[in-house]
């Protein structure tokens, strides 16, 4: 008979998340970095006592906000490429319900993150508890519920044995290129404490590998033949690539075929700004040259993306007239707009795909094309980026001087308002990972956050944040946690004062500015404004506000030696953005106003809906 071990179910969950390993580079390294907690009623009794003893192990990671770690894990395994991940434990209810947002994150990026939210009495012996929800008519509801549609796996733990078929089905989620994304536990309090006998073997080591599926001979075949026909050929290539690690393999194939390489906000930094097949980001916050060549496509080759509507134009840019070839892991994804779908693993795919092509190049005239239209690129992204004396300079000309202070190997981390498309435009990447942007839900809160979950993934590499005051205002309080652990960031915060990004939309679409600049807001009976230096230097990092891109630029030399998180904060400019490039983007205008801008906006719209493809 197999000998058996006595642990509660908290102490169970966490000995055999310990005894995951995943190889990294031929190395055997634990498939779990750690463990963020915030502990309260639901979980510090249980899964408070269960990590305290596993510490060796299993690191335990203290942050000040729900959200904010489980961003923090999620950037972590984005960071990683999906090859290692963490968990985060959190009490119930509100406690649990901070980490929604966080699990969507994960979910619309395909990227594994375990939650183990408290939850209620699974015995109701003390129904209701602190914190808990009740629903009218369904017993079983509770906040945990609304971690479901977020998930990739979801199971609630009602019995301390269960976690015997739950916790292998959670790894072979978080771990599977395909099915890959949140899974979600919901750990009753009283569950955790409850002891069972499990068998030892459950507790085996176990080292996961990365599996490489090859797509189907005949679809492979059809792509090839599609490929090589092809007189005008683009590949868009999208995150897909660098969780292939498939990066390497996709700069040999377009330098040896000669197609002409976009990229996506997922994708970016898979190719090398200045290799000579590398024609920047497409989309609605695209290069000229990319969304230009997008349009001259005869076959389109999109490599790990999921194709969503900043990428395609609202699908008025991609596919185009173009055939489209999707390779995804995902079927789910490979067989959008219409496409051919090619599934399989980006790196052993490309290769395949290559090796069939042989000599084949594009021909001389579309190499030409490519090499002029990038030439004029580049000369405009030099003019937008080119230091300035002007007293608030545009997000362009800061992130010219942060692109000028980060080496090659550091990362820029982002997420959302203005900066990503200026960044997706600007930024100058010259190895994988040196671009790190939350795009897929565009949340906002997730810089810092997922800035500290990126240098704990690499902490050789110099992490710049770049942040709006309004980002800065949903959440920072993972500064103070970067500073407690001694995870260096060098944050450049720009404060527009407002939401100026979506004041720019508001009035690009025939609005009056409303409601997002401090300046229009209604009620506003005090005209002072927030000192971000120093609120971050009240949190623990070294802070200052400078004037101007000359004094940016000496202080993130200073930023650079400094011994700890670094925060500089500059005034900018709230209106201007890069013109070069750039695409439709399909945002509903209203067919009834009172104002003459707004009537004209939803004409342009319409008109502009004309060559927005169906289906």
């Amino acid at each position: 008979m197999e000998k058996t071990i006595r642990l509660t179910a908290a102490q169970a969950l966490v000995r055999y998340l310990a005894a995951q390993a995943t190889l990294v580079d031929e190395a055997e390294v634990p498939l779990f970095a750690g463990c963020w907690a915030i502990f309260g009623h639901g979980n510090v009794a249980g899964m408070g006592e269960a990590l305290y003893h596993a510490r060796g192990a299993l690191p335990t990671f203290r942050a000040h906000n729900e959200q904010g770690m489980a961003l923090a894990a999620v950037a972590f395994a984005k960071a990683s490429n999906r090859r290692r991940m963490m968990a985060c434990t959190t009490s119930i209810g509100p406690g649990a319900s901070n980490m929604v947002t966080a699990a969507a994150v994960a979910h619309v990026n395909r990227l594994p993150v375990l939650l183990l939210p408290g939850d209620v009495f699974a015995s109701r012996r003390p129904d209701p508890v602190l914190q808990q929800i009740e629903d009218f008519n369904d017993a079983t509801i509770g906040v945990n519920d609304c971690f479901r549609p977020v998930s990739r796996w979801w199971d609630r733990i009602t019995r301390p044995e269960q976690l015997l078929t739950s916790l292998p089905r959670a790894i072979q989620v978080l771990t599977d290129p395909v099915d890959c994304g949140p899974v979600t536990l919901c750990l009753p309090q009283d569950v955790q404490t409850e002891a069972c006998d499990y068998p030892e073997s459950f507790f085996r080591p176990q080292v996961h590998r990365a599996r490489r599926p090859g797509a189907d001979a005949d679809d492979l075949a059809r792509a090839i033949d599609l490929l090589r026909r092809g007189e005008r050929p683009l590949v868009v290539a999208g995150g897909g690539v660098l969780y292939s690690r498939a990066a390497e393999t996709l700069q040999a194939f377009a330098a040896r075929h000669g197609i002409p390489v976009a990229e996506t906000q997922a994708g970016k930094s898979a190719m090398p700004w200045n290799h000579p097949q590398a024609v920047g980001s497409i989309g609605v916050t695209g290069s000229s040259v990319a969304n230009t060549l997008a349009r001259e496509a005869d076959v389109i080759l999109a490599v790990g993306t999921r194709l969503q509507d900043f990428t395609t134009g609202s699908r008025a840019l991609v596919p185009g007239v173009a055939t489209l070839i999707q390779l995804n892991l995902q079927a789910f994804d490979a067989g959008k707009h219409r496409a051919v779908p090619l599934i399989g693993d980006a790196k052993r795919t490309l290769e395949e795909i290559t090796a069939a092509l042989g000599g084949h190049t594009v021909p001389a005239g579309w190499r030409q094309r490519v090499a002029a239209l990038a030439e004029d690129w580049n000369a405009a992204v030099d003019q937008a980026t080119a230091p300035t004396n002007a007293d608030l300079p545009t997000d362009a000309q800061v992130i010219g001087a942060v692109n000028r202070a980060a080496g090659a190997g550091d990362t820029i981390v982002c997420a959302a308002g203005g900066l990503p498309g200026e960044l997706h435009k600007l930024w100058r990447s010259e190895r994988p990972n040196g671009y790190h942007m939350e795009y897929g839900f565009s949340c906002m809160g997730y810089e810092i956050a997922g800035g500290l979950g990126v240098k704990m993934a690499d902490p050789n590499r110099e992490v710049f944040v770049m942040v709006g005051d309004g980002s800065y205002m949903m959440m920072n309080s993972e500064l103070q946690t970067s500073v407690m652990l001694g995870r260096k960031l060098i944050v450049t915060v720009l404060d527009n004062r407002g939401f100026g990004c979506i004041n720019r939309l508001q009035r690009a679409c025939g609005g009056e500015s409303f409601n997002n600049l401090i300046a229009d807001v209604d009620h506003r009976v005090d005209e002072g404004w927030i000192d971000f230096a120093g609120h971050a230097r009240s949190l623990g990092a070294i802070a200052e506000k400078v004037a101007g891109v000359a004094d940016l630029e000496s202080a993130l030399q200073r930023a650079r030696q400094s011994d700890r998180t670094h925060v500089i904060v500059i005034d900018t400019d709230p209106m201007p953005t890069t013109e070069a490039g750039g695409a439709w983007w399909d945002v509903a205008v209203p067919e009834v106003s009172e104002r003459a801008k707004v009537r004209d906006a939803h004409a342009a719209h319409v008109e502009a809906r004309r060559d927005q493809a169906q289906g």
